[in-house]
């Protein structure tokens, strides 16, 4: 029997659901010393003067630090084409860019000691002109870096040439331009890392993060020291949505403290100093023109996309290119041209959120498309239908340069539907309408193209025999909930026969891992698990040749029984066999079994097929998700269970964001959400019951056929619930609302469709 595409429960949960997780503010670290910092208050000020002499004196101080008094360069660029004049110093020195930044670190006995010096520290601020809007910053009346002249980070372009998208020749056209809200991803640990100088003369540092070796190949950059002088243990992990893949300024100044006061330092910040440190997501203005004609055939789009990179250019950046790149969705669209822009405002810098652009792009579209069927009214299931692209046409190249892989994109749309009773849902939406009632109801459709395993790197595995029999497996992936102990696990009993409690699998130390990358980009099973895989078949031949040996048989007799535990015999005489620990036992005390792969894969796309149904209270605005439907093909799924958990995790991530979720600022760029009792975190009562089906078209682009899920439910589901909002208020004649589609928003595109 094979445990690959069978459920199996997560075997890591017993120890974090009884002992508890281990993360980097529970490790004991003898004599650790507190780091906090002085953040700004301002959006964009120039700093007058720094007056840290009380500080100094205060109980439990140890030291304060401000920026001068580093030595140490700017923070690395994400992107050496981003402009050089727009770089970030690990402390401010002169000027600020965004409420949050740190200005001044103290170094104290204990956390609350440092808060209480924070009080006595004077900073002197000029305040600036401050740009907080996307429109507002492209203008370049008001710059954050003068010496570069622009707001603007960068632009880029793709698609079919310019003069071959006629969208004026379209018979039907419609023109929109939406707005992708800022996002706080709020995982439930936030940053936390810790630093401390070896007597040897080498760097330990711990970090919540998404990958070690990343982290590590980053503090030797900044320090000048080889890698190999620099240890990075990444612990549990609790959470990160992708904010969490490299290091922010307070984590990279920690060994710089660690050093000057001569002994270990940890930081941990709270919640609301997080909330506007920890990067946001999302945040795009996006331009649309899609033309077709009157039968429901989309020939054109066209696509400008500016995003809020914030105050410094992060990977947030550069996500609109994976906007543009899928920008036409699972649609037949002959000509697509897609432009972006990237600009600076006076907000917390932006960096990936789960999707990374991708569920940016998908709500682009998918609003669109909604948008057209309404104008030629056709129904929004059969227009998608008319131009989904057939599962004959793959490997299919788009015309915003990247190429599908497989899909069966109607047959998702097909079963959702069906679970969902789609024609049951208009007739009950029909009798409402014709009643006047007050409650009234939506259904929304979202169809969806992912890209995973789009993060660059080859992902690291290995397995090793251990003197007991069991298996020793190192990975580079680092997990933060994703379940790699229990799927590691699992493809090595596939292959081995090992048990699966004969299996431990270890990750986040460098170490003890000699390379890694990061977990992110759904790129995990694809990479990592294809990493694994590999060295366990290498296992298996090079135990046969062992096993050969001992049984004194030709190599190529010898076979894996991999019932029982695994036992090697010979064809037709399974009476004489060797099992895993015999094998063990009969190696030459200088010799060990381990084998190890990197693997490098090319991208593959998911695809998704949901349904969402939503009540609108009319007289009030309020939105209640009432049933919701996920259909997804994820190429080979290893484990339905946890495939399930990552839909259901993102669906529920994906309906706060069309509803609840968004980072507001005032117009002098101060948060007015920074908390989590004025940011629209989600909670159970909000969410409904999902009822979801998996499908499977294999990849062609990686061993084990398969294309990630972490990231669909993300993608599909807010502009499933955004399409059911509009299709619930289309006959007052609303024709579309912006996400997130609160009570207010709602309220008032039903009294402007009145009016």
């Amino acid at each position: 029997m094979t445990l690959f595409g069978t459920p199996v429960r997560r075997t890591e949960d017993h120890r974090l659901l009884t002992a508890g997780g281990t993360y980097v503010a529970d490790l004991d670290l003898p004599g650790v010393a507190a780091v906090t910092y002085v953040v700004s208050p301002f959006a964009h000020a120039r700093i007058t003067s720094i007056d840290v002499e009380a500080a100094r004196t205060m109980p439990g101080v140890i030291d304060v630090v401000i920026g001068s008094d580093v030595d140490l360069g700017p923070m690395p660029s994400v992107n050496p084409a981003f402009p050089e004049t727009m770089t970030r110093s690990i402390l401010a020195t002169d000027v600020v860019r965004f409420v949050g930044e740190p200005v001044v670190a103290i170094v104290a006995e204990t956390a609350s000691q440092g808060i209480d010096a924070m009080a006595e520290v004077v900073v002197d601020y000029d305040p600036l002109p401050v740009v907080v809007g996307i429109d507002a910053s492209a203008t370049d009346e008001v710059l954050l870096f003068p010496e570069a002249g622009t707001n603007t980070v960068m632009v880029a372009d793709g698609g079919s040439d310019a003069a071959d998208v006629d969208i004026e020749g379209c018979e039907v056209v419609v023109r929109a331009t939406y707005i992708s809200p800022r996002i706080a991803p709020a995982p439930i640990e936030p940053r936390s890392s810790a630093s401390r100088w070896e007597p040897d003369g080498r760097l330990t540092h711990w970090l919540s993060c998404q990958g070690a070796h990343p982290v590590r190949n980053m503090i030797a950059s900044v320090y000048g020291l080889p890698r190999e002088q620099v240890r990075v243990i990444c612990p549990d992990v609790g959470g990160s949505f992708g904010s969490k893949a490299r290091s922010y300024p307070e984590d990279l100044l920690l060994p710089w403290l660690s050093r000057r006061v001569g002994r270990p330092v940890r930081w941990t910040p709270n919640r609301s100093d997080d909330m506007v440190g920890l990067g946001h997501g999302r945040s795009q203005q996006q331009h649309v023109e899609l033309g077709g004609s009157r039968d429901g055939t989309l020939q054109a789009l066209r696509v400008r996309v500016v995003a809020d990179s914030g105050a410094y250019p992060m990977v947030g950046a550069m996500l609109p290119r994976n906007t543009g790149m899928l920008a036409c969705g699972p649609y037949r669209i002959p000509a697509v041209r897609w432009e972006i822009q990237s600009v600076l405002t006076n907000t917390t810098p932006t960096t990936a959120y789960r999707g990374a652009g991708r569920p940016e792009a998908t709500a682009l579209i998918e609003r669109a498309v909604d948008m057209f069927a309404a104008e030629i009214s056709m129904d929004p299931a059969e227009l998608r239908r008319h131009n989904f692209i057939g599962p004959d046409e793959f490997p299919y190249d788009t015309p915003t340069g990247v190429t599908y892989d497989s899909g069966t994109y109607a047959d998702g749309l097909e079963l959702a539907l069906r679970m969902a009773k789609y024609d049951e849902l208009r007739a009950e939406q029909q009798e409402r309408r014709s009643s006047g009632a007050q409650h009234q109801i939506g259904i929304g459709l979202a169809t969806f193209i992912d890209r995973t395993s789009g993060v660059p790197g080859a992902e690291y595995g290995s397995i090793e025999l251990e003197p007991d029999g069991s298996a020793l497996v190192r990975t580079g992936s680092n997990p933060y909930g994703q379940g790699h102990h229990t799927s590691w696990a699992m493809l090595v009993a596939d292959r081995t026969g090992l048990p699966m409690d004969r299996i431990r699998v270890v990750h986040g130390d460098t170490d003890v891992v000699p390379k890694g990358g990061i977990t992110g980009g759904s790129r995990s099973v694809q990479k990592a698990g294809s990493a694994i895989a590999a060295a366990s078949d290498q296992l298996v031949e090079r135990a046969r040749q062992v096993a050969a040996d001992t049984l004194e048989a030709a190599v190529d007799d010898v076979v894996l029984d991999r019932s029982g535990g695994g036992r090697f015999h010979v064809v037709g005489t399974p009476a004489r066999a060797l099992g895993w620990d015999e094998l063990a036992a009969n190696l030459p005390e200088d010799d060990a079994l381990r084998c190890e792969a990197e693997i490098e894969t090319g991208s593959s796309f998911p695809s998704g097929a949901y349904v969402a149904v939503v009540e609108v209270d009319t007289e009030t605005g309020h939105v209640r998700v009432r049933d919701f439907v996920t259909v997804d093909d994820a190429g080979a799924i290893l484990n339905p269970l946890l495939a399930e958990g990552q839909v259901h995790g993102g669906v529920g991530q994906g309906i706060a964001q069309a509803l609840y979720e968004e980072f507001a600022y005032d117009a002098d760029g101060n948060p007015l959400t920074a908390n989590l009792a004025d940011y629209g975190i989600i909670g159970a009562p909000e969410l409904p019951s999902f009822d979801g089906a998996l499908l499977e078209t294999l990849s062609p682009n990686n061993p084990l056929g398969a294309k990630g899920i972490a990231e669909s439910g993300t993608i599909g589901a807010p502009p499933a619930v955004q399409n059911a909002v509009v299709d619930a208020l289309s006959h007052l004649g609303v024709r579309h609302v912006d996400m997130p589609c609160t009570p207010e928003r709602v309220w008032q595109a039903i009294g402007a469709a009145g009016r």
